[in-house]
């Protein structure tokens, strides 16, 4: 059975965590180490997807930023979304054939960890591509964004966990006026992410068909200088 390494990295700003993606998915396409899951959180940041279309953040740069939240565009498909303290985001680096698969797995991984929460959430593929990620009844609880690059995929899933969702009432998330909740709010306890966290890590291994090993920062960052000195060697 192949491995899949998780590396949990706390909380990590977003523009941060995003060079640290590039450092894994370059160590990934080299075949240094196996499938990634980063698994973090954001200070408060929209991010803006491939997709996006302005009158999704309908104040402006400074509005946002008087509430503390920064505005990054991203490589990834979808459109705009909230990151923030308490929410899960994931990132599986991974080597990937099939990117529909890839976006339906983990769909699966974050139903069967809420179903472990007692929660029954949904995927809602049969409405089309604006409603990917997961549902409680109409509510959106998770939200996806995947990009591919030579056969790797980065970026990944964020779970509304024990964060705040006023910000989501401030842009149209996703593209799409709907009511987001998260699982405190559906379940009534609080202060669940650690939990989670580890029921995500293993259902997502679930899901790939491997043997999750849990890789500490450190570890990570030792693998990733060794594609920094092997990138090193070619260049002479």
């Amino acid at each position: 059975m192949s491995e899949v390494w998780v590396c949990h990295l706390g909380l990590v700003p977003y523009r941060a965590a995003l060079a640290f993606q590039e450092r894994v998915r370059e160590a990934r396409e080299a075949d240094l180490i196996p499938d990634v899951l980063l698994l973090l959180e954001h200070p408060p940041v929209y991010t803006r997807g491939r997709r996006s279309d302005p009158s999704e953040l309908p104040f402006d740069a400074a509005w946002y930023a008087e509430r503390g939240i920064e505005i990054v565009d991203v490589d990834r498909g979808g459109k705009v979304t909230y990151h923030g303290p308490g929410q899960l985001v994931g990132y599986p680096i991974a080597h990937v054939t099939d990117v529909v698969g890839h976006v339906r797995a983990m769909e699966r991984a974050m139903i069967a960890a809420f179903a472990q929460e007692g929660l029954a959430a949904r995927s809602r593929t049969q409405d089309g591509p604006d409603y990917t990620g997961v549902w409680i009844q109409d509510r959106k609880i998770a939200s996806i964004g995947i990009h591919v690059r030579r056969g790797i995929a980065t970026h990944g899933f964020a779970v509304n966990v024990d964060n705040d969702l006023e910000p989501f009432t401030w842009v149209v998330p996703c593209g799409l006026t709907l009511p987001m909740t998260s699982l405190a709010a559906e379940s009534g306890r609080a202060g669940t992410l650690r939990c989670f966290r580890k029921r995500m890590a293993h259902a997502w291994a679930t899901q790939a068909g491997a043997r999750q090993r849990l890789v500490t920062p450190a570890a990570l960052e030792r693998a990733l200088a060794r594609r920094a000195a092997q990138a090193a060697e070619a260049r002479g």
